[in-house]
């Protein structure tokens, strides 16, 4: 079987280091996943996401000169739905995804100093309330 770069396969892991772990792919090949490469996670000990004779779908990241084959679970999997979409509860707070991080800040900046106020003018109405 021909693999190429971007192919997404099924493969089976047999063995386990601390910067990866080694995936048989097909009779003749085998390839590693690097540790940054096995979730979208942060993976700070392989072992807890792998286990050696577990089957896995894997991508084809590289095949350099020497037919080393660099391999991803990471990229296999959709990123979707692994990582769900946040969802903006404060209806107020409803911006456009593609505004600047100039223009984000200018905005929070505006309903920081709107809160203050607010929270100020409570304080103040309390004051008046008590001192009468």
């Amino acid at each position: 079987m021909a693999i190429k770069v971007g192919e997404v396969v099924s493969g089976t892991i047999t063995g386990i280091t601390n910067f990866g772990a080694f995936v048989k792919i097909n009779d003749q090949q085998t390839g590693l996943v690097h540790i940054s490469e096995v979730s979208h996670d942060y993976v700070s000990n392989i072992k807890d996401y792998l286990k050696e004779g577990q089957k896995v779908q894997v991508k084809i990241v590289e095949i350099d000169t020497k037919g080393k084959i660099s391999l991803s679970i990471r990229q296999a999997k959709k990123k979707s739905a692994k990582m769900p979409e946040v969802v903006d509860l404060n209806a107020r707070n409803k911006q456009p995804r593609n505004i600047s991080f100039e223009d984000k800040i200018s905005m929070f900046l505006k309903e920081s100093n709107e809160r203050q106020d607010g929270s100020k003018l409570k304080q103040k109405e309390g004051r008046k309330r008590k001192s009468k």
